[in-house]
């Protein structure tokens, strides 16, 4: 506990940039995320293509190597200057956002089809189809996977510490720094993400309960 205690000027604002990191990331992938998926289902070809080729070459790369190319490589390019903090939002958002559009495709492809046949003879674009009548029921059926998708990008946070943010998972560097017991540190941070995490799943249970009857 004395761990935990004489080091709170660690603990607190690490684990708020932790939570920083993650709201930001979060919505940042479910926007995106969610615009892949339109296009993943759009009836435009270029579109799809776009979709898939996105998904394919980032859900198979690394996520540290997205990290390395947000830090090294991208300022090379001389576009923006961004700082390790946003550098690291982009990179979680990158790199989530193609999970969270796999989850939300398989929930759009839970939606009957005679509904959009429906919408489409009552003249409906494919925008206000999917915005007004398929997205909300894919939404609500792909509560569990999504929140799981969020509760990884939380635990992936812990590798923005890698690259001078200094959040949670930078905690053991800075204890070892003091002289502190570092087992006894890492106990408390693993004590902290699973605080975080069960935040999470009380919010997928109401989620659930809420939209399961609204269905």
């Amino acid at each position: 506990m004395n761990v935990l205690l004489d080091n709170l000027d660690l603990f607190g604002p690490f684990f708020l940039t932790t939570i920083e990191l993650f709201a930001l990331a979060a919505v940042g992938s479910l926007i995106f995320g969610t615009f892949l998926a339109m296009l993943r289902v759009s009836p435009v070809p270029v579109f799809r293509a776009f979709g898939t080729a996105y998904v394919t070459i980032v859900r198979n790369t690394p996520l540290t190597l997205v990290f390395l190319f947000m830090v090294f490589a991208f300022p090379l390019l001389k576009v923006v200057k961004l700082d390790y903090f946003t550098a690291a939002v982009v990179a979680l958002t990158v790199y989530t956002s193609a999970f969270i559009c796999e989850v939300v495709r398989s929930g759009i492809n839970t939606v009957p089809v005679g509904q959009a046949e429906a919408a489409r003879a009552l003249g409906l674009t494919f925008t206000q189809i999917l915005g007004q009548i398929v997205l909300p029921q894919a939404l609500r059926s792909v509560v569990p996977p999504l929140i799981s998708t969020l509760i990884a990008l939380l635990k992936n946070t812990t590798i923005a510490a890698g690259f001078s943010v200094a959040e949670a998972g930078a905690i053991r560097q800075y204890l070892s720094e003091r002289g502190e017991n570092q087992l006894v540190g890492l106990l408390w941070v693993a004590l902290g993400f699973i605080i975080l995490v069960s935040v999470l799943s009380v919010v997928q249970r109401s989620l659930e309960k809420r939209w399961s009857v609204a269905r």
